[in-house]
């Protein structure tokens, strides 16, 4: 059930409303981590201050400049590692028309699904947002700390995130939020097997960028699925 819906979210890729939702969420994630990194690079200098005067060494007026440039190649390094969860959250918010998109192509009997409110459409990506980085972040030192084991633990988290953001998603628009976490809970294990499916394809660049609107499509038709059954 997984995999065959997994390709059938491939196979509507071609999809202009999918290509949409996929621009604005890589183009405003990049947007978002622009505006970070320049804002923290700033900052550093701020706090540094133009001066700073060092025991037996005395006034030091460089020691800003230094910091900032610093920072540049570590927000880089950190925006390698950031820019999936930031995508992912921010397309979150236009995931409704990834869902509808696929069932009008393959659920065409379906009557008009709930909207979403702005406000809890809001609420549920900050959330998702704040939860995805500071998992990746934490990940980071288990990677270090496990390095054999770093990509399942990669996978693992972010299949096991990834699932439950997408299903919920998919679910809330049919069923609404109380039965949708009912659903997710009684299929708990299968969600994060699809969740793992898409937590792959992750650590390959640009094709991680795809995830968001695959993932949406994949759950939505795994939503149907399970709700059946």
């Amino acid at each position: 059930m997984i995999l065959d819906s997994f390709f059938k979210a491939l196979g509507q890729l071609r999809d202009r409303r999918f290509q949409v939702v996929l621009g604005k969420g890589v183009g405003l994630g990049l947007a978002l981590l622009f505006g970070v990194s320049a804002l923290f690079v700033w900052g550093t200098g701020w706090l540094v201050g133009d001066s700073l005067t060092l025991p037996w060494i005395g006034e030091i007026t460089w020691l800003d400049n230094v910091l900032s440039w610093a920072m540049v190649p570590v927000m880089m390094v950190l925006s390698v590692f950031l820019m999936v969860p930031v995508a992912s959250a921010i397309t979150s918010m236009f995931l409704d028309e990834v869902a509808q998109a696929v069932e009008d192509e393959h659920y065409p009997g379906l009557g008009p699904a709930t909207e979403v409110g702005i406000a809890d459409g809001l609420r549920d990506t900050l959330s998702f947002l704040g939860v995805m980085i500071v998992a990746n972040l934490i990940a980071l030192v288990l990677y270090v700390l496990f390095a054999p084991f770093a990509p399942f633990i990669f996978w693992a988290l972010n299949g096991f995130l990834l699932g439950r953001e997408y299903f919920t998603l998919a679910a809330m628009r049919r069923v609404g939020r109380v039965e949708a976490i009912r659903l997710r809970k009684r299929h708990i294990m299968t969600i994060w097997l699809g969740g793992v499916l898409m937590a792959v394809p992750l650590s390959v660049p640009l094709v991680n960028l795809l995830i968001p609107v695959l993932g949406a499509a994949t759950f939505t038709h795994m939503f149907h699925r399970l709700q059946r059954g």
